[in-house]
């Protein structure tokens, strides 16, 4: 590898992603159609594919980091982002059935700008559409015909064992008065880093990148997850509902145990006291009530905390980064889409 492949110009982020889903979305959709009518209309609904009545729509998507995230890691190893196209859709997949289902969990009515799926077609529905995109997510991998197929369902698997753990403990957050800060970092770890991980990882092997590479790539992905998951919890409290698609201080709304807060709340400082009065109190949390709470969590150093692990969990995955000695473009813009990932505006 020559330091000129390593600075080769990389595209701007939105570029990328533009990109990604060129290549990704005719695969996804082509999946999706294989579903029986009634999954493949929730699913449908759940990606911007169509409305509530099944007509043509062309909603907000999100982002879809990690299809691209899956295109770029194969690259980077020497391989062709086509030839991961399967495992991009296959985590795309996974990562949709777990907002279908924790949406459901969290009673959140709003997703990307729209009804989330449950509040539209019931409860029961949006559970079975998220199973039948894990099923599928599987059938994608298994029917490439790569040779690392194999390997590949079992890492993803592994991803999501560890993304449902990470939901059991946060469900049990809920009802916890003693949640530890390291908890709640395990917690993030396994619900938002594994799958991030996963994208890496199983783009370096249909890529066809050695163990080590895989090895880091995973790395570079937990790490980048992770600091997601930090910057995700800053734009739950701080975030512009017109940017985040939810409203203002939602997870406070719903005590949620995220990560500033645990941090606020384990600070022994007198903020960090009175928030835990309010978290801990039966009656909703009215307006002033939530701006209250947002302000505690800043005083008890909650925010700040959660910026700079942000930052230290970005330079963690650029080192593994490097370590995968990736070539080429795709190795700049990885680093774009990890910059992306923690530079959101929070």
């Amino acid at each position: 590898m020559t330091m000129t492949e390593v600075l080769a110009p990389g595209r701007p982020a939105t570029e990328v992603l533009r990109w990604s889903r060129g290549l990704v979305d005719p695969a996804l959709r082509a999946a999706v159609d294989r579903l029986p009518v009634s999954m493949r209309r929730i699913s449908s609904y759940h990606f911007g594919w169509r409305d509530e009545h099944g007509r043509p729509a062309n909603a907000d998507g999100g982002k879809a980091i990690r299809p691209a995230l899956v295109l770029l890691a194969a690259e980077a190893v020497g391989g062709s982002a086509v030839d991961a196209v399967p495992a991009a859709v296959a985590v795309e997949l996974i990562h949709n059935f777990s907002l279908l289902h924790d949406d459901v969990m969290d009673r959140d009515t709003t997703r990307r700008h729209r009804p989330t799926a449950w509040t539209v077609f019931g409860t029961n529905g949006a559970i079975l559409a998220g199973d039948a995109l894990q099923a599928l997510a599987v059938d994608v991998l298994a029917a490439s015909g790569h040779v690392r197929a194999l390997e590949a369902i079992r890492a993803l698997g592994d991803s999501v064992v560890a993304l449902l753990e990470g939901q059991a403990d946060d469900l049990d957050f809920e009802t916890r008065g003693d949640v530890t800060v390291s908890e709640c970092v395990e917690m993030a770890r396994g619900k938002t880093g594994a799958l991030l991980g996963a994208s890496c990882s199983l783009g370096a092997m249909y890529g066809g990148g050695t163990p080590a590479q895989v090895h880091h790539l995973r790395g570079f992905g937990e790490s980048l997850g992770l600091a997601f998951q930090f910057i995700d919890d800053l734009l739950g409290i701080w975030g512009d509902p017109a940017v985040t698609g939810k409203s203002a201080h939602s997870d406070l709304e719903s005590r949620k145990k995220s990560l500033p807060v645990v941090h606020a709340l384990g600070s022994g400082t007198p903020a960090g006291a009175r928030l835990a009065e309010l978290y801990h109190c039966d009656a909703p949390l009215e307006v002033p009530e939530l701006a209250l709470a947002a302000e505690l969590i800043e005083a008890a150093g909650g925010r700040e905390w959660a910026r700079q692990r942000a930052e230290e969990l970005l330079a963690e995955a650029l080192h593994h980064l490097g370590s995968a000695a990736p070539i080429g473009r795709a190795a700049v813009e990885l680093g774009v889409l990890a910059n992306l990932v923690t530079k959101r505006d929070h």
